[in-house]
């Protein structure tokens, strides 16, 4: 077993053109493998399975999103800091991801590469994507009901509601195409953050290299999908509470804006995650036909 192993190892290190890479991390070839096989254990996942631990995903990432909220409520910081500090705080949600165990829809959009191994079928990828999709929403409006229950959104003489009617207002008076693009270049980062969790080897290492990436998307103000399922709702229960009636655009805070945002987010999501980061990858790690010969001997 000790000399398959490696010899695997050499065969990734091979692929990659680098040297036998440090035991510290994995070399971007062997991340590309095991990219490629945890496509395939998501894709045959049980259904209920996959919901449950795409709900846990949806909930994590609106613990970040709440984290993020309520930094902003805090007016005597300066734009810059705020974000930053706020980006940071952010990075909860993905870390909780990627230490506890979730299933994260736009994480998912790496399964690309094991579709394009020819190791799963279309129809085993679309399933998935809409299964984590809809179970990251209704863990993320899960949050929603939580936070209103416990007058989370009171903190801060009321700001944080109105921290939360200023963010969602923000996302839904955006342009169509302005979102698209926002997301694409969100899952660029978040999918780099969650490439970097696959390199690593410890709860340390899976940490400190999501910080950057993910802080970065929430400072350059990205669209995320799965944070606007908690976003959106959550500005749009205070906007009728009547919190932030001074915000431009909570007027627009509705059913309708929800869709509309989501709409954008979600293909730029999709877009950005896997016509540039996994098939970018794929395109340099499993140009071989490698992957052609895993099918034959799946």
């Amino acid at each position: 077993m000790a000399s398959q192993d490696t010899k695997c190892d050499d065969m990734l290190s091979e692929r990659a053109g680098l040297q036998q890479p440090s035991p510290e991390c994995l070399a971007p070839a062997e991340i590309e493998a095991k990219v490629e096989g945890v496509g395939v254990t998501k894709a045959h996942m049980p259904v209920s399975k996959a919901f449950v631990l795409a709900m846990f995903a949806g909930a994590f990432i609106a613990f970040g999103g709440l984290f993020f909220t309520v930094v902003l409520s805090d007016t005597t910081l300066s734009w810059a800091p705020q974000r930053v500090v706020g980006g940071l705080c952010f990075c909860l949600g993905l870390v909780l991801v990627l230490l506890c165990g979730a299933e994260l829809f736009t994480g998912n959009a790496l399964m690309v590469c094991a579709l394009r191994s020819r190791l799963i079928m279309p129809e085993e990828l679309l399933r998935s994507w809409v299964v984590v999709w809809l179970g990251n929403l209704a863990g993320a409006l899960v949050v929603v009901a939580l936070v209103y229950l416990a007058g989370t959104y009171s903190l801060n003489g009321g700001a944080v509601a109105t921290s939360m009617v200023s963010i969602a207002a923000g996302k839904v008076t955006l342009g169509w195409g302005e979102i698209f693009f926002r997301g694409v270049l969100c899952n660029v980062f978040v999918c780099l953050a969650v490439w970097i969790g696959f390199a690593g080897k410890s709860v340390v290492d899976k940490v400190v290299g999501v910080l950057l990436p993910i802080s970065g998307f929430v400072v350059c103000g990205f669209e995320h999908c799965v944070a606007n399922m908690f976003f959106l709702p959550m500005g749009a229960l205070m906007a009728s509470l009547g919190f932030g009636g001074e915000v431009a655009g909570a007027n627009a805070l509705n059913a309708a804006g929800v869709l509309y945002n989501l709409s954008a987010s979600t293909l730029g999501n999709i877009v950005g995650g896997t016509l540039i980061v996994a098939m970018g990858y794929w395109f340099v790690y499993h140009r071989d036909g490698s992957g052609a010969k895993k099918e034959d001997e799946r």
